[in-house]
């Protein structure tokens, strides 16, 4: 059998992605002796590649007795395409170390690629310096690679100079020049550069509005998706599609989340894989825990992330036994976890206590999967410790423990000690902290109530002078509500909203009915200096207290309200969402700045600790 009959079925194997067949033809070449013939053992390997099976590649380019770019173009093609961006990287130098090769074309366009994937802007400048040196240096492929490279090291005007420099710009590099633009929240330049793009079709709009809601500005994304629409774009790639699903979940906007859910069934994507997963997260983070199961549960296909959504949505809202369960599902599945799943796995065993799960699972995460544990990793297991009173076990970790604390980790042991009433500890951990640079305001506002509980007022004060110096201002509290397609914001504050009475007369009522039942309002977290008077009237006109009352007046009796709210909720908020929601017999699912509440017949999905 001719080897240009193999050479052309072996290129369907890769197009259709096809491992089986694939094998059975280099068996029939291997039969034949014709496995060392011309092309065919660089076939193999791209052929492998394409099929996902890099082991097999690697195991036949090992054995090549010799290899040539094209070699070594496949081999390392193979490894970006499974995923292991550092192996391409790490095997690079033994080109020229063993084979004696100097890079091509194709090969600076692989290593470019992994150095985006890896995030490595050090090695990612050196390829560039190497290939700015090489005979290749005006290949526009290449450039177009190095665009994309920058803009994702969130380096527009290292992109830009690249991008200057190509005399036949295609749509990778446009494309990638707007990306890079509106993800560094260059918006201006953005919008001049798609207005001045020579098409602009499916992928330059898509380029544009990922990197939106990548920078976080969902608002512009929305807009540009609509003008999108309005022009009426086909949506015949479904990327777009889980930028703007992306979007919804950062903005935690459940109505429009579920318009655009509405769409991709429309258009027939509800089945991709990647849609469905962030659908899953979009109605975990817009409350709707409910609707991201239902999802989960129709769906075919599960990966890594499909499982590590639901399991830290889970966690996240208080299902800490179901989340352990999924994971238990995950995993005989013959799923492998990821370092997100862990997170959520920890998180959620600290927020009921199971001190020896939680340590198990930190065990499992290094012995049985090889991930090497972030300060985020160790933060989890840290507070879970705290959060179960464990101090002297969690005082070793922070000793043994790779990394710095930083101020996240210590401000979560604090709060143990404060919940904990370890007032000894308390001090010193704020003592410390007070040493560091600070930055997020609800770390002095716990300070500050720290040494206030053990009335060490000199060092308030110096909590308040340091505030001002730092230059430190609380963001302004905010909460919001959707009702319907309607959405109404309230700052804390009086309020000149319309039914600003009414309000007002609902929270006068309900405060009535809160105090016949023992309810104290809790003035630790307001900082000012004034009358206890004014101090509790302070927090009567807190942000969630105004949404909760508007919710209440205007949506359909029995619903649930759902509120989001910018800054952590303060303790007498905290008190008082619960005291209400006993008494209007409703469910109240606030998302703050750290977690998910959902208040249901006097009680607290958080068990008071959050």
């Amino acid at each position: 059998m001719p080897i240009y009959h193999f050479l052309r079925q072996l290129q369907v194997c890769g197009r259709h992605q096809a491992p089986s067949t694939a094998k059975t033809l280099h068996s029939q070449i291997i039969k034949l002796g014709l496995h060392q013939c011309g092309p065919l053992p660089n076939t193999l390997v791209d052929v492998y590649g394409k099929c996902g099976l890099f082991q097999h590649a690697h195991y036949l380019f090992e054995e090549m007795p010799h290899r040539d770019h094209v070699s070594w173009a496949s081999i390392l093609t193979a490894f970006n395409k499974a995923n292991f961006p550092n192996i391409t990287l790490s095997i690079f130098p033994t080109m020229f170390a063993i084979d004696r090769l100097q890079p091509d074309h194709f090969v600076f366009a692989t290593l470019v690629k992994a150095c985006a994937a890896l995030g490595a802007t050090s090695q990612g400048k050196q390829v560039h310096a190497r290939f700015v040196l090489s005979p290749f240096c005006d290949d526009d492929v290449v450039k177009s690679s190095l665009v994309d490279m920058y803009a994702k090291f969130g380096l527009p005007d290292n992109a830009r100079a690249v991008f200057d420099s190509i005399k036949l710009k295609n749509t990778v590099s446009w494309t990638a020049m707007l990306s890079g633009y509106a993800r560094s929240g260059r918006k201006n330049e953005a919008m001049e550069m798609f207005k001045s793009a020579p098409v602009r079709n499916l992928f330059a709009w898509t380029a544009l509005i990922s990197g939106f809601v990548q920078r976080g500005n969902g608002i512009d994304a929305f807009y540009m998706f609509i003008e999108m629409r309005r022009e009426g774009v086909d949506i015949v790639d479904p990327f777009v599609l889980s930028s703007i699903v992306g979007a919804c979940a950062n903005l935690a906007v459940l109505e429009l989340g579920k318009q655009i859910h509405g769409l991709v069934i429309a258009l027939g994507y509800e089945s991709c894989l990647f849609i469905s997963n962030a659908l899953v997260d979009m109605y975990a983070k817009c409350s709707d825990i409910m609707a991201a199961k239902d999802i989960f549960g129709t769906m075919k296909r599960k990966d890594v992330v499909s499982w590590t959504s639901i399991i830290v949505g889970a966690a996240q809202h208080g299902q800490a036994e179901e989340a352990l369960m999924l994971y238990d599902e995950m995993v005989s599945a013959g799923v492998k976890p990821n370092e997100v799943t862990f997170i959520g796995l920890i998180y959620a065993c600290s927020h009921v206590g199971l001190v020896s799960k939680g340590r198990k699972l930190f065990k499992t995460m290094t012995e049985d999967y090889g991930i090497s544990p972030s300060l985020q990793h160790y933060t989890c297991l840290l507070d879970l410790l705290g959060r179960s009173g464990h101090f002297d076990e969690a005082e070793n970790l922070i000793k043994e423990m790779p990394y710095k604390p930083d101020e996240p980790t210590w401000a979560a042991l604090l709060s143990a000690c404060k919940h904990h009433g370890n007032t000894q500890m308390a001090i010193r951990y704020a003592d410390h902290l007070m040493s560091l640079k600070l930055e997020d305001p609800s770390t002095y506002i716990l300070l500050s109530n720290v040494y206030a509980k053990a009335a060490m007022w000199e060092q308030v004060s110096k909590v308040r002078k340091l505030m001002g110096e730092m230059e430190v201002k609380k963001e302004p509290g905010h909460s919001c509500i959707d009702i319907g397609k309607e959405s109404q914001l309230f700052y804390a504050g009086e309020t000149p909203h319309p039914l600003k009475k009414e309000m007002f007369d609902l929270l006068k009522e309900l405060e009535e009915e809160m105090r016949r039942r023992g309810y104290v309002p809790d003035t630790s977290c307001v900082l000012h200096d004034m009358e206890q008077q004014e101090k509790e009237r302070q927090l009567f006109w807190h942000s969630e207290r105004l949404a909760v009352a508007y919710g209440l007046l205007k949506s359909v009796p029995g619903t649930v309200i759902r509120i989001v709210k910018n800054l952590r909720v303060c303790g007498d908020c905290h008190a008082v969402l619960k005291l209400i929601s006993g008494i209007v017999k409703r469910e109240i699912i606030v998302r703050d700045a750290n977690r998910y509440h959902h208040f249901k017949d006097g009680k607290c999905s958080c068990n008071d600790f959050w």
